[in-house]
């Protein structure tokens, strides 16, 4: 049977098989990360310039999306951006196992984020038209789950390799196994979900118009939120430097934040469904609460905040999609997409990077600028509900 457009037994299809290709990505891609922050530090790199490269990654991937995102709108290519993209952080992934010096892997820390910017934005429309059809917080919730599923068994791969052998090389090297396997499994759901490409193009009027302000007040919400949300590259250097847990056990310590997150996901996803963007309230209060726990306290307040802290982190990948999905139609999401991304982006960059300057001066410092800014999205993003109920 050839489709042509979704509906509600098609559209969960895709997102499962999306989800697929999710979870090979992340056994690849996430396993990077759950190594980079002590990799770095083993190569000579200081605690700043570790919140530099992940903020840095995380700037150019954002800003990047920017441009993806119109260049899809305006070209309708959703499955060459996203297959592109894929080709990209499959190829940087493995590459990590030929580096030895940290400012060669901070280029391929920035080239795997620029690979997810590549694809997010034609990834991301794709899935809200199946989101449509099923409710945006259940398809991105549950296509967070499968994702974190790969996220937990890409780290676990990655400890026993380093439990087994003590080279971060040979953890990188293994990592080439599920990038070959994302790209097999992202052509045939191309193959077989062409028409999820099909988007109409805005016309002139609907492509100049302006967003709504519920959708800026939450964009304002998210780009405090990201200032504040420490990146698990600086956890990690801090669980190494600080011996809370052993090198081999940081990658666990990571899978287990990917299970709480996808965990997360899900049951955030289906309140969104039902209550909107009130259930970001509590999320916000998860991070809040992990940041003192990871970079103040032992091994077990630090095992207990990274499980909030996957929470968090998990269910507010798979809401800040399908909030912007609700409040942008169809047609403008691409570019609704590139732009939330640029500004998240924008803000997580500066925050990495402060928050690393800050964690070689005092700990406490970084707990407590974290927790404003997280606190502190809360009021923006009472103003986007307010927003939303007005009109």
């Amino acid at each position: 049977m050839t489709l042509s457009s979704f509906d509600r037994r098609s559209a969960l299809a895709f997102i499962i098989a999306f989800g697929i290709v999710s979870l090979f990505a992340d056994m690849a891609y996430e396993g990077m990360r759950g190594l980079n922050g002590p990799f770095l530090g083993t190569l000579g790199a200081s605690g700043a310039a570790v919140g530099v490269i992940a903020g840095g990654g995380e700037l150019v991937g954002y800003l990047l999306r920017l441009v993806s995102g119109r260049i899809a709108q305006r070209t309708g290519a959703y499955w060459p951006l996203a297959i592109g993209g894929y080709a990209l952080t499959m190829a940087a992934v493995p590459a990590m196992a030929f580096v030895f010096n940290w400012q060669t892997a901070a280029v391929f820390v920035v080239l795997e984020r620029a690979g997810k910017a590549t694809r997010s934005p034609a990834t991301n429309t794709m899935q809200s038209r199946a989101g449509d059809h099923i409710g945006q917080g259940w398809a991105f919730g549950l296509q967070e789950a499968l994702d974190q599923t790969g996220a937990i068994i890409g780290p676990l791969i990655t400890s026993y390799v380093l439990a087994r052998h003590g080279d971060y090389h040979a953890a990188y090297g293994w990592l080439a196994v599920p990038a070959a396997l994302t790209m097999l499994s992202v052509a045939i759901i191309a193959v077989r979900y062409g028409f999820a490409g099909h988007i109409r193009q805005p016309t002139s009027h609907e492509a100049q118009a302006t967003f709504s302000r519920a959708f800026w007040f939450y964009a304002a919400s998210a780009a405090l939120l990201g200032f504040g949300f420490a990146d698990f590259s600086l956890i990690a250097y801090h669980f190494a430097q600080a011996s809370i847990v052993s090198k081999a056990s940081v990658p666990i310590f990571y899978a287990i934040a990917m299970g709480a997150s996808g965990a997360g996901a899900l049951l955030f996803g289906l309140l969104f469904d039902r209550r909107g963007l009130i259930v970001m309230v509590p999320v916000i209060l998860l991070g809040a609460v992990a940041t003192p726990l990871v970079f103040l306290g032992q091994a077990a307040a630090a095992l207990g905040g990274t499980i909030l802290w996957g929470m968090a982190v998990g269910t507010q990948n798979a809401l800040m999609s399908a909030s912007v999905a609700k409040l942008v139609p169809e047609a403008g999401r691409a570019r609704a997409y590139g732009l939330f991304s640029a500004l998240f982006g924008t803000s997580w960059f500066a925050g990495s990077a402060l928050l690393g300057f800050l964690y070689d001066r005092s700990l406490v410092l970084v707990a407590v600028v974290s927790i404003a800014a997280q606190l502190l999205s809360i009021i923006p993003l009472i103003a986007a509900i307010r927003a939303t109920a007005r009109s």
